[in-house]
């Protein structure tokens, strides 16, 4: 069939998958944190055990990532051993600017087309370069007219300890204040001797890059 297009003097292009652009568009975007102020929400649940938090957050590549507990709830181990775990891990990542290792850009990942889903998003495979903890081997979303990110879903690369494994990842985003930024991240994991445990985050957004979200 190639050939015959060929002799017709038509481009292989017209077999290309479609929403192939999307990833095009979406690696051709500034995807840099933008400065926000906002609010987020943090659960988790294992066994029996269940604990959450409400935060108040700011970010700025200045002063980096801060986070201040207003409520809290449930487990004390929860809270400790894995909201608070959760948060202070992702500002000593920010702080180190190691950040960059994780995004989704070639230097971290191959990427692979895999077409349309039946919601008419493209479906991008993510091949992780290296087994990493903070990579995921898995596929994103993306809104094919203009690259956007939708979501993220997948399994970590590399299980973070010795102690926990199988660690499945969604992440969700949207457009807010002229931006794309996160809005959900659900978790599921295995804990050894201990079975398995959920983790949930949301995000709100009061400002971002100095402007008020309505």
């Amino acid at each position: 069939m190639l050939f015959l297009l060929l002799l017709a003097g038509l481009t292989p292009t017209l077999l290309a998958t479609p929403g192939e652009d999307s990833l095009d568009r979406f690696l051709a975007l500034d995807t840099r944190q933008p400065d926000y102020r906002g609010t987020r929400h943090l659960e988790a649940e294992n066994g029996t055990r269940r604990g959450w938090l409400d935060i108040g957050t700011e970010y700025a590549p200045n002063t980096g990532l801060r986070y201040q507990i207003t409520a809290e709830g449930g487990s004390d181990y929860i809270r400790k051993k894995v909201l608070k775990a959760v948060l202070d891990a992702e500002r000593a990542v920010v702080a180190a600017g190691e950040d960059t290792r994780s995004s989704l850009a070639r230097t971290n990942y191959n990427f692979q087309m895999k077409g349309l889903d039946d919601g008419g998003l493209a479906q991008v495979l993510l091949l992780p370069r290296r087994k990493e903890r903070a990579l995921i081997a898995g596929v994103m979303l993306l809104r094919p007219d203009h690259g956007e990110l939708v979501r993220v879903e997948g399994r970590l690369a590399k299980n973070p300890s010795f102690w926990v494994r199988n660690v499945d990842i969604v992440r969700t985003y949207e457009r807010i204040g002229g931006v794309v930024v996160p809005v959900a991240m659900d978790s599921k994991a295995y804990i050894r001797f201990f079975g398995a445990a959920t983790f949930r985050m949301t995000y709100s957004y009061a400002e971002i890059n100095g402007q008020p979200v309505e």
